[in-house]
């Protein structure tokens, strides 16, 4: 390989890693949008506002670049179609339960200890996938014993009077966790025959769509109270679920999903780092070491994890 074939072959990648942890970033920060939220609407509120705003971004992303066709070339326009609408359907189902779960556990606890309870979705899938009759490397099980750990000096009774002293807030957000590892493995089952971007945009549309009437049997959302929520809905909404989705995409045409994945689980720092500067959140020296040892057997998960998917927005 001549030198310059090289130089480039390296900057595609670094390019690449920056536009991975940008996405990752985008996504810690979109913790404290949600957290920050909660102070003005309600979760099933915020949520249907959130994503009709990131299937409008995506939308428009669809537009400008002229996206028609999918990967699956075999197939003509009105099978595309369907089988976009069958995916549209299923995904937006299983985001919108893993989303609206993660939201109402919002209310309850930090965007710093929600952010490292979600990232736990890298280490569900592959357990998941035992029943899907895929074999699991022993750094997957060593990360799930790490993970168990880190979680109960996460969540545990801070007085040592218990063994685990989980709030509200933490349970719901470890079933979102849980629904969100859905969501990746039907995600994983249709992105190989439909255009990403497109798929991502309808299943929005669909979260959206079936929010609107839990919202208007179990909330009562104003338009005051969305008017000051804007800023934390457009950075949810248009930035996490648009622009980060759209280099998440970008990355990973020429990028190990290993790699990526392991890139994409630094959101759970980046939670807590911009929970502390922006809500003033303070982890304690034993909730620190839980995050730890969650991000440790997240890395160690990852080592060999090349079947595994990552997140998707």
């Amino acid at each position: 390989m001549k030198f310059t074939d090289k130089f480039k072959t390296v900057k595609t990648g670094a390019i690449n890693n920056i536009l991975l942890l940008t996405t990752a970033f985008i996504w810690g920060a979109g913790f404290v949008g949600q957290r920050a939220g909660m102070e003005f609407i309600e979760p099933l509120t915020f949520n249907c506002a959130r994503s009709f705003l990131g299937a409008f971004s995506l939308l428009f992303l669809i537009i400008i670049f002229k996206i028609k066709k999918g990967p699956n070339k075999k197939m003509n326009k009105w099978e595309e179609r369907r089988y976009m609408f069958k995916a549209g359907i299923l995904c937006g189902l299983a985001l919108f339960f893993a989303s609206n779960i993660q939201q109402m556990g919002m209310v309850y606890t930090s965007a710093s200890k929600a952010g490292f309870i979600s990232s736990m979705y890298i280490i569900i899938v592959p357990i998941i996938s035992i029943f899907l009759k895929k074999k699991i490397p022993h750094t997957i099980w060593l990360g799930i014993i790490l993970g168990a750990f880190g979680l109960y000096f996460l969540c545990g009774s801070k007085d040592g009077g218990g063994f685990l002293d989980i709030g509200a807030g933490d349970m719901l957000i470890m079933i979102s966790a849980f629904l969100y590892s859905i969501h990746i493995l039907v995600i994983d089952h249709f992105a190989p025959k439909v255009d990403s971007v497109k798929l991502s945009c309808v299943q929005f549309f669909v979260v959206g769509l079936i929010s609107i009437l839990p919202v208007i049997m179990f909330e009562h959302p104003t338009i005051e109270g969305i008017i000051e929520c804007r800023w934390a809905l457009l950075f949810t909404g248009v930035v996490s679920c648009g622009i980060a989705y759209t280099l998440q995409i970008m990355a990973q045409k020429n990028t190990n999903p290993a790699v990526a994945s392991l890139i994409l689980s630094f959101e759970s720092v980046f939670a807590v780092l911009t929970g502390y500067l922006i809500l003033h959140e303070v982890l304690t020296a034993r909730e620190i070491f839980g995050c730890i040892l969650m991000f440790t057997a997240v890395i160690i998960a990852q080592i060999k994890g090349k079947d595994t998917p990552s997140k998707c927005c």
